[in-house]
């Protein structure tokens, strides 16, 4: 069995969820949407949804599950399917050349 970790969508990101085009495939999370919810053993993804479904706090389309080895599923309309967190670029590597030669230029007037 496997112990996951249930990642919660935030309401304000659900509902930005349920009106976007619903496509499958991988999605890109951002973890300020989501709230650290319990924990769940199933044997499967779809158990633990199904485990879920009978009680007080079932799944919801845009929460996650999350196995001890990291890997996210996100649960969509159409069942469940690979997530990963977006992670968000250094401002150190988003520096352009035309910044880089702007930069060279102050520095040599000065």
């Amino acid at each position: 069995m496997t112990r996951y970790r249930i990642h919660r969508m935030k309401p304000n990101a659900r509902e930005s969820f349920r009106w976007a085009a619903h496509t499958g495939g991988a999605a890109t999370v951002k973890e300020k949407d989501y709230e650290p919810g319990a924990e769940i053993e199933a044997p499967g993804c779809y158990a633990a949804w199904k485990l879920l479904a009978g009680g007080s706090d079932p799944l919801a389309p845009g929460d996650l599950l999350e196995d001890p080895s990291g890997k996210l599923l996100i649960l969509k309309y159409i069942g469940f399917e690979p997530a990963s967190w977006l992670v968000p670029e250094s401002n150190l590597a988003s520096s352009t050349p035309a910044m880089e030669l702007a930069q060279q230029r102050d520095t040599l007037l000065t």
